[in-house]
Order: C-alpha cells, then structure tokens, then sequence
C-alpha cells in the first residue's frame, strides 16, 4: 500500500508544505503556534508564536526537542531577527488553578497576541484549538511536519530555558538551570529535602508530601 501524504509528512523534517497550502487558499500570514513546559513540576509553561518571512529562509529549523542547546540557541537568534514573533507565559499559581491544558492553550492565545501583525491562519501543535476567532489547524506532532511550528517550538523552549536558568539564580538548591524543572531524580530529591519553592506546581504529582 503507497504510503499517504500525511504519513510520508509525520516522518519527514519540518517542511513548509502546511504554509505552501493555506497560502493557495489565500492566507497570507500563516503563523506556528507551540509550547514548552507542559510536564516540568516547576516553572511556567510558555508559547510563541511565529510567522515566517519567505523571502528570509532560515535553514535548520527543527522540533526543538530534536536539536543541541547552542543549534536552539543560534536559530532562536535567527528568527527573532528575521520573523514575526510572540511570547506568552502562564505561571505556576496560574497553572494549579486552571490546569496544565488550559494554561498551556492560554499561553498560545497570549502568544499570538504578542505578535506584531495579526495572522490570519494558525498551525498549532497539537489536538487542540486555542479559542480565537481566527482560521485554525491543530497538527499532531505540528513542531516535526511543519517549519512555522519548529520556529515556535525552538522560540518556546528557548525562551522557558532562560526563565528556569533565572530561576535557578533565585533558588539554586533545586538546581533549575541543568532540569529546567523536569521530574528528573535530582529533582525529585531536592523537593524531599527542601519542599517546594514558589516556582513549583503545587497541584503536580510529587511536588508536595
């Protein structure tokens, strides 16, 4: 059996194969919507938002979870210089009163509102639309098929990284800076020895006794 469109896009790299077709259909800014820091026990969950410009291609754009620290770190460079952008964050006490999901989707609606022209098209990683009153497409495994979400991918985590390294200034016996909040084993220690801090999700499993 020939293998269909939409599984030759799930195992390819990011590709602008979703912003090539909305612009047939006469979109003309198509923006990437993504987040990083739904799993961490601490710190926010963070979005952005991105339109690409496509006169400045920008070469190596991936899922950020795919790429090293300093590639991450050299595109985000790229694309806040080059591209649209936007950046929302929802913090701890917001995320254990409205729950990860909803703060995540609230993180992408503050991010695409952050962005400087407003887009008439979203391609948003994931199930899930984000409650605006603008053309939608939720894409699973969005930061892997399609080149705007990538560029939102890296914008997201780079973006939370330098939160959790801030973070880590303020409270480094959590050691934030190496786990970015994740429940690595370390992590998990010092919040048996120590408790949690103000940046932890006190509704997350573990986090308290």
């Amino acid at each position: 059996m020939a293998a269909t469109p939409e599984l030759i896009l799930r195992h390819a790299p990011p590709g602008d194969y979703f912003e090539r077709y909305y612009a047939r259909r006469g979109f003309s800014r198509v923006a990437g919507v993504d987040e990083a820091g739904r799993g961490p026990l601490a710190g926010p969950v963070v979005a952005a938002a991105v339109i690409l410009d496509p006169s400045r291609p920008i070469e190596g754009i991936d899922d950020s979870k795919r790429l090293p620290e300093p590639v991450r770190e050299a595109l985000f460079v790229r694309i806040t210089a080059t591209c649209a952008w936007g950046v929302g964050v929802v913090e701890p006490a917001d995320i254990d009163r409205m729950n990860i999901l909803q703060a995540s989707l609230e993180a992408m609606r503050l991010a695409v509102g952050e962005l400087p022209e407003r887009p008439d098209c979203l391609l948003i990683d994931g199930r899930d639309g984000i409650g605006l009153a603008l053309f939608q497409r939720p894409i699973v495994g969005g930061d892997g098929r399609s080149i705007s979400i990538g560029a939102a991918s890296i914008v997201a985590k780079v973006t939370r990284d330098r939160i959790m390294r801030a973070l880590h200034a303020r409270w480094p016996r959590y050691n934030f800076a190496r786990h970015k909040g994740y429940p690595t084993p370390e992590h998990r220690a010092a919040l048996r020895n120590f408790g949690p801090c103000p940046a932890h999700r006190r509704t997350f499993n573990g986090v308290t006794p």
